[in-house]
């Protein structure tokens, strides 16, 4: 029988931590379609309207580094570390992330529309205006993060969690759910998509406050005189 792999982990490690840090080098050159990054270092620095589409990064970590804009389609990220990252913009239309740990990050209006996202942690990112419709997102932990504006349409969410995490105007229209929980919200600001909820759990608190939606939603009315 297959070993079941873990949640993702609910505390990010330091770069140190990390079991290929000693073998990380420093990154030089420039990002190229199809190249493969394996057990690089990107410390600091801005990359403007780069094109990394079909790209490979394997064992590698991300510090203070900024993305403007740039093209990554299809791009390939295994066994990531991101810390302290910008993405302001930015295509990664069906980019494969995987055992990835995104670290006090700050994506906004990047578009990763049909993206796979297995076993990942974002641990106290700003999320604003992030194009998620119609990815699939298995085990992956939003951790007190703030998510506005961030479109869920259409997406396959298995195993997705949010503690601590604020949800501004979030979509969840045509979504499907698995065993997703939305328990530790601290905010559940849902601005579509209340009949995507099957298949996720909610606390009492949060059914009464959606209960007008659901209630919208199933034709009942409500009529207190």
């Amino acid at each position: 029988m297959p070993k079941r792999r873990e949640q993702p982990r609910r505390e990010p490690r330091e770069l140190g931590e990390l079991p290929y840090a000693d073998h990380l080098e420093p990154f030089k050159g420039r990002l190229a379609q199809g190249g493969d990054y394996d057990t690089v270092l990107f410390d600091g620095g801005e990359f403007e309207d780069a094109d990394a589409s079909g790209a490979r990064f394997i064992e590698s970590a991300f510090a203070s580094v900024t993305f403007a804009g740039g093209r990554f389609r299809r791009a390939r990220f295994s066994d990531v570390w991101l810390n302290g990252v910008r993405w302001v913009g930015g295509d990664l239309t069906e980019s494969v992330w995987a055992d990835a740990e995104i670290i006090m990050s700050a994506p906004a209006g990047t578009a990763l529309p049909g993206a796979e996202m297995n076993h990942v942690l974002f641990h106290r990112c700003k999320l604003d205006s992030v194009n998620f419709r119609a990815a699939d997102l298995r085990e992956v932990s939003f951790v007190e993060c703030t998510l506005r504006d961030v479109d869920f349409a259409g997406a396959a969410l298995t195993g997705v969690t949010f503690p601590g995490s604020t949800l501004e105007r979030v979509r969840f229209d045509k979504a499907r759910m698995s065993r997703v929980d939305l328990r530790g919200a601290v905010s559940l600001g849902i601005s579509d998509g209340y009949d995507a909820l099957r298949g996720a759990t909610i606390s009492g608190v949060q059914l009464m406050e959606l209960a007008p939606m659901f209630a919208y939603i199933l034709g009942v009315t409500v009529d207190d005189g």
